[in-house]
């Protein structure tokens, strides 16, 4: 793990990204009590970072919630998905 403060960051950014980009923890350090973990972003994580689908998935919680599902038997599932 390292630990860095923003301004080596700021000098450094191609490293500290590469290292994140090899999983490694990389940890930003802001003042004395602020710190930020630098993390890649990967395709999936864009998907759930999309308004349109995370407004999605709470109309499929909300639903759940409410009772509004339908419960499907393994054996009809198998059938729609040909298994």
């Amino acid at each position: 793990m390292f630990v860095i403060s923003s301004r080596e960051f700021r000098d450094n950014q191609k490293k500290y990204m590469d290292l994140a980009d090899a999983n490694e923890q990389v940890i930003i350090q802001r003042g004395k009590e602020k710190a930020y973990a630098l993390t890649p972003v990967g395709k999936k994580d864009k998907y759930f970072m999309d308004p349109e689908t995370m407004a999605e998935i709470q109309e499929g919680i909300n639903q759940y919630r409410e009772g509004k599902t339908t419960k499907v038997d393994k054996a009809d599932f198998d059938n729609l998905l040909g298994l």
